[in-house]
């Protein structure tokens, strides 16, 4: 089995694709060569926790705060039965998503085991047994379809679909280029509407939009930083690699964060459950430096693998976060 990140062993990962390990700076190095640019991807945190934990991928429960998103704009933060629900949404969309996560790295396995970064993915490293990643796989989405359903029925319709998709995009979706990832992002619309649904409240057109936007830029954003991290290797770990490039991705990130800032501008205005003074657009500037900050990051820092890990490392856009949330709140409930 692989040796882990940790191990002292990772000098093996030049010899196999060309890619270096700052352990100081917790990070990955794609070196630049005459054709590329020097690309660089964080190393995952928890790497000393039990195989099977890192096996749900814990830092990819992140993705799944967008459930609070309808209990924070329905202005429900201090109602305490509805803080309940939304919270038993959040813990139900990270039980069905290690089961996905379960699912695609059980399917992934033998591929993973060639490649120079997720071969240390518990799984791939033999540290979990195939079989019993089923079993947890299989209870994990069976306990969130039923905790969806004591909650709300809408709300089981709504993590439902989301298996269902998600399903669909392991056997099979994954490997359409473009769809793959506007999958990705109506998972993340799917999250926003647990959240409306498990607390009983309705919840603006633009904010699925916006969400949607937002995990386009994101899903693209990790799909440049593939193609540039892996280079000629890229298609053998992702069948559809081949047919994507550096300058059509460009284009495709340029149209998204374009079109998920103008979103959110119309929605801070329009939006029937905002204050009618209009005093919500006060937070269209963090929402610009935040999409500017990220992608500061992809095309200057070289950093694009994962946007979670960035929301990890990265203390500007932690901080930027953190002044629309409170902006937010205070515009929301001082009307």
């Amino acid at each position: 089995m692989p040796d882990s990140p940790d191990s002292g062993l990772l000098d093996r990962l030049p010899g196999d694709s060309g890619l270096t390990i700052d352990l100081s700076e917790g990070e990955i190095v794609a070196p630049a060569t005459p054709e590329h640019p020097e690309e660089r991807e964080l190393v995952e945190p928890g790497r000393r926790l039990p195989p099977l934990i890192r096996a749900l991928r814990p830092v990819q429960w992140s993705k799944n705060l967008l459930v609070f998103a309808a209990l924070l704009f329905s202005m429900n933060v201090f109602d305490i039965r509805r803080i309940g629900e939304a919270v038993g949404a959040f813990v139900i969309f990270c039980a069905v998503s290690s089961s996905i996560y379960l699912l695609n790295d059980l399917r992934d396995r033998e591929l993973d085991a060639h490649h120079p970064l997720k071969r240390f993915r518990p799984i791939a490293a033999g540290e979990v047994a195939p079989r019993t990643a089923q079993i947890l796989a299989v209870v994990l989405a069976l306990t969130g379809l039923a905790g969806a359903w004591l909650i709300d029925r809408q709300l089981f319709y709504v993590v439902g679909a989301y298996l269902v998709l998600m399903v669909a995009y392991s056997l099979r979706l994954k490997r359409v280029v473009l769809l793959d990832v506007i999958i990705i992002s109506l998972g993340f619309v799917l999250r926003a509407a647990a959240g409306a649904v498990a607390i009983g409240v309705p919840i603006s057109p633009w904010l699925y939009i916006c969400s949607m936007l937002l995990a386009l830029m994101l899903g693209f954003g990790k799909r440049r930083h593939e193609l540039l991290m892996l280079r000629d290797a890229a298609s053998l770990h992702r069948a559809n690699l081949d047919t994507y490039s550096v300058p059509l991705l460009d284009q495709i990130i340029a149209v998204t964060s374009s079109a998920a800032v103008v979103a959110y501008s119309v929605y801070t205005f329009t939006a029937p459950t905002l204050p009618e003074n209009h005093s919500m657009m006060l937070t269209i500037p963090i929402v610009l430096y935040a999409v500017f900050r990220y992608l500061f990051l992809i095309y200057k820092e070289h950093l694009g693998g994962s946007p979670e890990l960035l929301l990890i490392h990265d203390r500007p856009i932690q901080i930027s976060i953190l002044f629309w949330g409170a902006a937010s709140l205070a515009i929301l409930y001082w009307n």
